[in-house]
């Protein structure tokens, strides 16, 4: 099995390929359109985390699967935040949701700059990215819900977790700038 097609990489793409879907059950108009959409999104993240996890344990990673995976990852979160400033217009949902996004492309930018110098391990991954991207992603599923879920007030919670998020946004934005610090000083 090439690179290209293996489990790991097959996963990416039906998360990428749920997106549109997302999309036009959110926008339907049903009662159920907010909870069904909410519901492919999990299932879209599981997606996330099953890829990572058959990568390693078959030993399928690959340098396609590595640029894949991101990629992935910003354009399901990047739309779900789209749709919930549409469905919910004002500064309340668009300032976290602008800065999210905003860290997303300022940070792949500067991993592509690094990398062009020879720095990238400078600006990997780091720890305080699992805990933003699981408020992320717990913060839209509760979000594109909508409402409640029995007693529970989805939205709410949901918008706290998207709050922390954004600021768990901009704490790993620091640190990868401050990583990369030495290498922007000399430009």
């Amino acid at each position: 099995m090439s690179a290209r097609l293996n489990l790991p990489n097959t996963l990416t793409w039906i998360r990428i390929v749920l997106i549109p879907l997302i999309v036009v059950v959110f926008y339907l108009p049903q009662p159920w359109s907010g909870p069904v959409a909410a519901i492919i999104f999990s299932l879209a993240g599981i997606t996330d985390w099953l890829d990572g996890y058959f990568a390693r344990k078959l030993n399928q990673t690959s340098a396609f699967g590595a640029f894949l995976d991101p990629v992935a990852d910003k354009l399901m979160i990047s739309t779900a935040l789209v749709l919930l400033v549409s469905k919910y217009p004002g500064f309340a949902v668009a300032i976290p949701a602008a800065v999210i996004i905003g860290r997303e492309i300022a940070v792949s930018a500067l991993r592509e700059w690094m990398s062009e110098l020879g720095g990238r391990q400078h600006v990997s991954v780091s720890g305080i990215g699992k805990y933003k991207t699981t408020a992320q992603i717990t913060a839209l599923i509760m979000m594109l819900w909508g409402q409640k879920l029995w007693f529970i007030p989805m939205y709410e919670i949901g918008y706290g977790f998207l709050l922390l998020a954004a600021l768990l946004t901009l704490w790993s934005m620091g640190k990868y700038l401050m990583a990369a610090w030495p290498h922007l000083r000399g430009y």
